[in-house]
């Protein structure tokens, strides 16, 4: 039995600076010098203990070249910049990754800061090499619009690069790992800025991949830089509390080694402080003080088989009492990055809430070490390739929404979704495990065995009873998707999905459904637009072709089109064509009135998904009515009475253009009314009766019934041709023997 003291936390950093030249997206560092810092040594030392001598020459080889290569660099503290690919690399060894991977360490800036070609790196150090250090360098020669858009396209060149190698990853997690610790003297700009990329990417990539040291480590290090003064007020109350706690710590370690001993079972027990982060967010989100934080500390047990695991869970439960409800078996049902372990809490000493982990050591390497545990430990476990095979399909599940996203920036939304750690485990109908995150619904599920059911989804069984496609999915659900090959997805699917994959897959289908009519759309808009500003709306060949080098189309009709579909705003490309014809752009007002002189966009109404009416307030011909784009959906046609829409035109008002009624409307429209009716035999059918002679549709009913009054509320929705027609069905029900009140349902 190995007993050891709970751990300490992280709670200070070294000093490091940015080196003159690099460019504003990257972490820069200076640290304080340290004697042979810029030295191999201690590096060959590690690596000397797995690589051959062959693998060592070469990583060495790697070293002079890149040593050669930054020659001059130094930091702010006059330091050699060497000193830092030197410590990524070290970072890498101790994950014992391969040479290549060594290698690649060591040159991960030469690319990007010394303009070395990838081509002088093939002849030198071979493919595999050039590619992954291709791979962490970033777009430095392509000019942006946006540092948003440069820096959502840098993810997105590292992330499918990753998707080929993994190895890209961990050596940029390792690159970031060590500027984070090194951040110190940095702008507080821009170290909430580094800070704050770190959590919303790095950190989140680090915990899918199963790297639980880096995960903690790096939440810790941006929680000090986003949040100093919660950070320090924070370490100070761990400080005090860990000395008036250690009695109790000790009481537990010492009452479970003698409790595991006395059944026989060999563990080691390590008690372990939480994470800074960790209690501060939960303090968060269940609006705790620091002293109602009981469960700082939390305890693992490392057995040697899987039954043991339960064994010991068993014995512990028969110690201290265990709290219903905190019972979570990972081993069974394993988390979406391999993680596995038995999570349970126990009513310790003086009623103090105490978590407990029990794992075996493999287990134990997976959930410190992750994937990188591939490369620690080859030996073969079904627990490892299982691993890998997760991380193959996620993976490749990047390149999949590659493949069906139109740029940079929403790929990184899509991916970011799918970064988020909570998680629920559902089921097949043949017991296949399906992990999503939390909030998914079944067409997340869909969507996660394959496109095709996605997007032919009509309904949905949970645990073989009838449900919404919006219904959320908790774990053990048992979800059956019914399909029909005439079925399409439909836009509002996009404001419940939860998943990137499923939102990625739903956006390219309304891109490429219906594209003529997206074309169409983008024309009218654009040339209203471009009236508004008193251009004609034919171009030159000249200004068409420079319009559509600098706006990165390949022809009118996509850039059309993604006008149509609210990518583009018609606005914004106006005032482009504006200033290619030598307009003066400053002159022009950034958000052009919605309304105007102009004639307004003409709406029929049996358009197909570029054109859609706003489910919220149901517009029917009669009504005035708005139109506003919206991105990857097209225009959205609103009444201009609309609460919801008088929300959205406020936050942003450029979306939104003058639009109107066509003169021939050959279909009908969805409408919601509301009845007030007396609770008696009969009325019900004379409501729906009154209806259809009506030359009105139902498609849905519902009711609300009011015993004390005896009166029952009933809402239906309705198809009729236009206000005129609605105004007659209301005239008619408000004759029908015991209907009180009748109106239309506003949104």
């Amino acid at each position: 039995m190995n007993l050891s003291p709970p751990d300490s936390l992280p709670l200070s950093t070294t000093n490091k600076a940015p080196r003159p030249g690099r460019t504003a997206g990257k972490p820069q560092e200076a640290e304080t010098p340290a004697p042979g810092v810029a030295s191999i040594t201690h590096l060959a030392n590690k690596l000397a203990d797995y690589l051959t001598p062959v693998e060592l020459k070469r990583v060495k080889e790697a070293y002079r070249f890149s040593d050669e290569m930054h020659l001059g660099q130094v930091r702010k503290s006059g330091e050699p910049y060497i000193s830092h690919p030197i410590a990524v690399a070290e970072i890498c060894a101790d994950w014992k990754l391969d040479a290549q991977a060594i290698m690649a360490a060591l040159l991960h800036d030469v690319i990007e800061d010394q303009d070395v070609k990838k081509e002088e790196l093939l002849e030198r150090f071979g493919p595999q090499v050039a590619n992954l250090v291709d791979g962490l360098s970033k777009l430095e020669k392509i000019e942006f619009q946006s540092v948003v858009e440069a820096q959502a396209e840098n993810f997105r060149k590292m992330l499918l690069a990753m998707a080929s190698d993994v190895r890209v990853i961990l050596i940029k997690l390792a690159d970031r790992l060590h500027n984070m610790r090194t951040l110190g003297v940095m702008a507080p700009a821009k170290k909430r800025r580094i800070a704050g990329e770190t959590m919303e990417v790095y950190v989140p990539i680090a915990h899918r991949l199963g790297l639980n040291d880096i995960y903690r480590e790096l939440q810790d290090l941006s929680f000090s830089h986003l949040y100093p003064l919660r950070y320090k007020t924070l370490s100070k109350a761990i400080k005090a509390a860990r000395g008036n706690r250690r009695e109790v710590v000790r009481k537990i370690l010492d009452a479970v080694k003698n409790t595991l001993g006395g059944a026989g079972i060999q563990a080691e027990v390590y008690g372990r402080e939480k994470t800074l982060f960790g209690i501060y967010k939960k303090m968060r989100n269940k609006h705790l003080s620091f002293s109602q934080v009981l469960d700082v500390y939390g305890f693992r047990v490392v057995v040697d088989t899987v039954p043991n695991c339960y064994v010991a869970l068993g014995t512990l439960h028969s110690l201290y009492k265990p709290m219903p409800g905190k019972f979570k078996d990972y081993i069974a049902i394993r988390k979406i990055n391999g993680y596995q372990s038995l999570h349970t809490t126990l009513i310790g000493p003086y009623g103090t809430p105490v978590e407990f982990q029990i794992r075996t050591q493999d287990m134990h390497r997976t959930a410190e070490s992750g994937v990188a545990a591939h490369w620690l430990y080859k030996t073969g476990d079904q627990n490892m390739s299982d691993l890998q095979q997760r991380t193959h399909a996620w993976l490749q599940s990047l390149l999949d929404i590659q493949q069906q996203t139109g740029d940079s920036a929403e790929f990184l939304e899509h991916v970011k979704v799918d970064l988020f750690p909570d998680s629920v485990y559902v089921f097949t109908p043949k017991s296949k495990i399906i992990a999503l995150p939390r909030g998914a619904t079944p067409l997340d599920f869909a969507y996660s065995i394959h496109t095709g059911i996605g997007d032919h989804t009509v309904s949905v069984k949970i645990n073989n009873e009838a449900a919404s496609l919006r219904t959320e999915l908790h774990n053990g659900d048992i979800v059956e998707i019914e399909t029909d090959p005439d079925s399409r997805p439909s836009p509002t699917w996009l404001s419940f999905v939860r998943t990137g994959k499923a939102r990625s897959a739903i956006r390219h289908f309304l891109r490429t459904i219906n594209l003529n009519e997206s074309v169409e759309l983008g024309q009218d808009l654009l040339g209203q637009a471009l009236g508004q500003l008193g251009i004609k709306a034919e171009l030159a060949p000249g200004a068409i072709e420079r319009l559509l080098a600098e706006s990165s189309a390949k022809s009118m009709d996509e850039l059309y089109a993604d006008i149509g579909i609210g990518k583009r705003m018609p606005a914004l490309v106006a005032r482009h064509i504006f200033g290619l014809q030598g307009g003066d752009v400053d002159s022009v007002p950034a958000q052009p009135s919605s309304g105007g002189e102009l004639d307004p966009v003409t709406i029929y109404g049996s358009e197909g998904t570029s054109v859609q009416l706003a489910p919220c307030c149901l517009p029917i011909p009669g009504d005035q009515i708005l139109g506003q784009l919206r991105r990857d959906q097209g225009l959205v046609v609103h009444t201009s009475d609309c609460a919801q829409a008088k929300r959205l035109q406020a936050k942003e008002p450029d979306r939104w253009i003058a639009v109107q009624w066509g003169g021939e409307l050959n279909r009908r429209f969805d409408c919601r009314i509301r009845l007030l009716i007396n609770n008696e035999k009969g009325i019900l059918a004379r409501v729906a009766a009154e209806i259809g002679e009506s030359d009105a549709n139902i498609t849905y009913v519902g009711m609300d019934e009011d015993d004390e009054h005896m009166m029952t509320q009933l809402r239906f929705t309705i198809q009729v041709k236009d206000r005129v027609h609605l105004a007659h069905l209301i005239r008619n029900l408000r004759r029908v023997a015991g209907v009180n009140r009748v109106e239309r349902e506003r949104s």
